[in-house]
């Protein structure tokens, strides 16, 4: 019995591995920052907005971490450092049981010129059958006027 089991395991992580291996991860998801301030005026507040949009029927899981680290570089400070699955502005609810991530952080602006916002992403875009780690950097810029 423990055999056929250990076997049974070792074929579907088999199975499961040969899918993840035909499907590129990077056709589940778009990500999006539309929305986000582009110019902004020295000691006003402006705004990111970071979005991870599904596709093809995929989900971007709540259940395994979803980890962002934003930075913000020249004029340009985002209040938040660390966002995690729960700081998304879309819950879900009866009808959506996995809502798109979107996250809207603040950004301080000091000073003026040209700066930007870093955002190191790692979260796992899910199907029925996998969940796929996923790595993204993306720099979003904003000037300070």
């Amino acid at each position: 019995m423990r055999l056929s089991r250990t076997m049974s395991l070792s074929g579907l992580l088999v199975a499961t591995l040969a899918l993840a291996a035909e499907v590129d991860p990077t056709t589940l998801y778009t990500l999006s920052t539309e929305g986000t301030t582009a110019k902004v005026g020295a000691g006003k507040k402006g705004t990111l907005v970071l979005e991870i949009q599904s596709l093809k029927g995929a989900h971007v899981s709540d259940e395994a971490p979803l980890r962002i680290q934003l930075s913000g570089t020249g004029a340009v400070t985002p209040e938040k450092t660390q966002l995690v699955y729960g700081d998304s502005v879309r819950k879900p609810s009866a009808g959506v049981k996995y809502p798109d991530p979107r996250f809207e952080v603040p950004l301080a602006a000091q000073g003026k010129g040209p700066g930007s916002v870093e955002a190191k992403m790692t979260f796992f875009v899910c199907t029925e059958q996998l969940c796929l780690r996923q790595q993204k950097t993306l720099s979003v810029p904003v000037t300070v006027e």
